[in-house]
């Protein structure tokens, strides 16, 4: 089955208001040739407003890095799905290994904010990912298995249209390690496989699933050419419209 490349930046937090429209312009004029892609923009929630402005006409989305699962409410500091589509995004990451490692991100609060995304209609892109000690202990199967049961329960087949998956080996997560094209696709069939277990085999074949593991121009292409690679999950790189530019080119080959 033909997946639609999807090329995400995670600017984390980087990038003031005042900076934004520049840099999400720059991103739209480098990428406008690939046009077989998905290029998302995932800002820090107070850029959203000057990225959407910026990005309208353009091909380029816009999303946010976080979101709470509840509508409304005494949540000081979070932001609702309703507020996130009033500003005119459309995409938000969950479950980020930076939320779950700083913020006391769980299984289950992942899954709380994934569904509430979903139901809202933006497209959620949950991360998954084994640290580095859980990997050399051999748990990487088990870890895995256990944030999509548990971050995906109650998702069903209708709700994986709007459902990105973004595996990010945490080991590889802004240290400029990068797992090799191999052992990425080999966690990449596992998400995938572990998917079709919780929602069928043809739908899990529809849904994207990311690399967030330091993707660069220089290694883009090897990755995304593997079979159950469907784009990039990008941090340091998407600050820079030339090196997101290169990785977006790598996918639309």
């Amino acid at each position: 089955m033909s997946r639609r490349k999807i090329i995400a930046g995670n600017w984390k937090m980087n990038v003031k208001p005042s900076e934004t429209a520049a840099l999400v312009k720059a991103v739209a004029e480098a990428t406008k040739d690939f046009a077989s892609v998905e290029v998302v923009c995932c800002t820090p929630a107070i850029d959203v407003p000057a990225a959407v402005a910026a990005a309208a006409g353009t091909h380029v989305g816009v999303g946010t890095e976080n979101c709470h699962w509840e509508d409304h409410g005494a949540f000081t500091g979070e932001i609702s799905t309703g507020m996130i589509l009033d500003a005119g995004a459309k995409y938000v990451i969950v479950g980020h290994s930076e939320r779950r490692q700083y913020f006391g991100e769980t299984d289950e609060t992942v899954n709380k904010r994934a569904r509430a995304a979903i139901a809202a209609g933006l497209t959620a892109i949950v991360c998954i990912g084994e640290t580095l000690e859980e990997r050399e202990a051999g748990k990487l199967n088990e870890v895995i298995e256990r944030q999509m049961k548990v971050g995906l329960a109650g998702v069903t087949a209708a709700d994986c249209a709007k459902l990105v998956i973004a595996y990010e080996p945490v080991w590889a997560i802004g240290t400029g390690k990068t797992a090799t094209p191999d052992q990425a696709q080999e966690v990449h069939a596992l998400i995938r496989a572990t998917l079709a277990g919780l929602v069928g085999a043809e739908t899990a074949e529809t849904v994207r699933i990311q690399y967030g593991g330091s993707m660069k121009p220089s290694n883009a292409a090897e990755l995304l050419a593997k079979k159950d690679i469907d784009g990039g999950l990008i941090g340091g790189a998407a600050l820079k419209a030339a090196d997101f530019a290169g990785i977006v080119a790598a996918a639309n080959a």
